[in-house]
């Protein structure tokens, strides 16, 4: 008996830093997948799949398939969190990834509308509604599966782990793109945009690689005796969860729409409404993204070590209200130095928030049906302040042009209601511990 338990020991000791790992670079791949649809929605997609509209319908029309993908989300979240919280959160997310891949590849093969017409608009949504699933179903399945598998007191900082694939997919998804522009315009239209579609192949048999070399959630394998058969788990979640689910989906907001806002829509805003070159913003944002990458860490380490997460998300926020003021005053100088400052200052906000709020909102579930609660939760917000958002930022710079302080009060709206939703939820789990 000895020998084997000290065998296995080491194993054992290792799965806290590996699942922490393969929520990582699980989550990269996934948000590498879904934000190369966002730039492509910003840069191509319009001519290319909606040629017989004007170029602010089409980019209108780019953003509403953009925008179906998050409509998808929630269907993700409910179907692989009533999977995750029945048969586990690492099967889950292994469908979860295999789907994303086949999703993205395809849409790096689909002909245009010049080859055939309706279908490729059509065949975009399609793929894009499997895209949204998939992603709908990963993020509180990585989230779980590092901090479920945290040390005592450390799953505010394992969680951040699943938040860094956010910053890290950006950055490849951006770089992707930014090597793709190099060649020259007719050659990227014609087929250089689909270069970083197709590249998700492999990074999707390094993702399988890894999350298949993780064992499941000790903290799930706990909770099965526990689970409760004859309910669904979305059944129970709003039979017994509703207020903390509605707070949970509320506090998500300012994650989810400042990502769209001040990254999808900024190319746009930058490129159609300021007249900059595509590569200019396209590098600001991957300095942007570099420090949220960076700061993700420390903002979920400096929470760790207050030991108070909802003052620290609250501090969070306020500077997520104010700064966005800056930001455009910023960008509307048009110099690449001035937006990378602008969005730099910015993002220390959105970071930080990002660090902590998966952690945060999910203490307020119970094991047995927390993959269902956290995923709906995100993704219903999801739906409205992701997809949503760029469709309000695009409506907003064509209807006040010249004006960029409507959009700053947009971004300032959605920390404010994350702010109080933040504040709600930690009344919530006030009472339930003292009760």
């Amino acid at each position: 008996m000895a020998p084997e338990a000290n065998a296995t020991a080491p194993r054992r000791r290792s799965q806290p830093a590996r699942a922490a790992i393969a929520s990582f670079v699980g989550t990269t791949i996934e948000w590498y997948d879904f934000f190369i649809y966002g730039t492509a929605a910003a840069l191509v997609f319009g001519p290319l799949f909606f040629t017989e509209s004007t170029p602010f319908v089409a980019t209108l029309a780019a953003f509403g398939t953009f925008a179906v993908g998050f409509l998808a989300r929630p269907l993700g979240g409910v179907v692989f969190g009533h999977f995750g919280d029945r048969f586990g959160r690492k099967r889950a997310l292994v469908i979860t990834l295999v789907m994303m891949g086949i999703a993205t590849t395809g849409i790096g093969l689909l002909p245009t509308y010049a080859t055939i017409g309706i279908w490729a608009p059509i065949a975009l949504v399609a793929l894009r509604i499997l895209q949204g699933i998939a992603v709908g179903g990963e993020w509180g399945g990585a989230v779980l599966l590092a901090a479920e598998h945290a040390p005592k007191g450390r799953s505010t900082f394992f969680a951040s782990f699943a938040q860094l694939g956010s910053p890290a997919g950006q950055i490849l998804s951006l770089l992707a793109f930014r090597l793709a522009g190099l060649m020259d315009k007719p050659s990227f239209m014609e087929w250089g945009w689909r270069l970083p579609f197709l590249v998700s192949v492999v990074l999707l048999v390094v993702g399988l690689a890894i999350r298949l070399g993780v064992e499941e959630s000790p903290e799930f394998e706990d909770s099965r005796a526990e689970t409760r058969r004859d309910v669904a788990p979305i059944r129970e979640v709003f039979a017994t969860s509703l207020k903390p689910l509605a707070l949970a989906a509320g506090a998500n907001t300012f994650g989810i729409g400042s990502v769209y806002l001040f990254n999808t829509f900024m190319i746009t805003y930058t490129t159609q409404y300021l007249g900059l070159e595509r590569a200019t913003i396209l590098d600001a944002l991957l300095v942007a993204a570099f420090i949220q990458l960076v700061m993700t860490p420390v903002g979920a380490r400096i929470a760790e070590l207050i030991r108070n997460e909802r003052l620290f998300l609250q501090i969070a926020l306020t500077w997520a209200m104010l700064a966005p003021y800056p930001l455009f005053l910023l960008v509307d100088m048009r110099a690449t130095w001035a937006i990378t400052l602008g969005l730099g200052l910015n993002v220390l906000g959105s970071a930080t928030f990002y660090a902590v709020i998966a952690g945060y909102v999910a203490g307020a579930f119970p094991t047995r049906v927390r993959y269902t609660a956290i995923s709906v939760a995100y993704q219903f917000c999801g739906a409205i302040a992701g997809g949503l958002t760029p469709i309000v930022g695009t409506i907003l710079a064509e209807r006040f042009q010249g004006h960029w302080w409507p959009i700053a009060a947009f971004g300032t709206t959605l920390a404010a209601i994350s702010f109080l939703c933040v504040t709600g939820l930690g009344r919530y789990r006030a009472r339930q511990a003292g009760s």
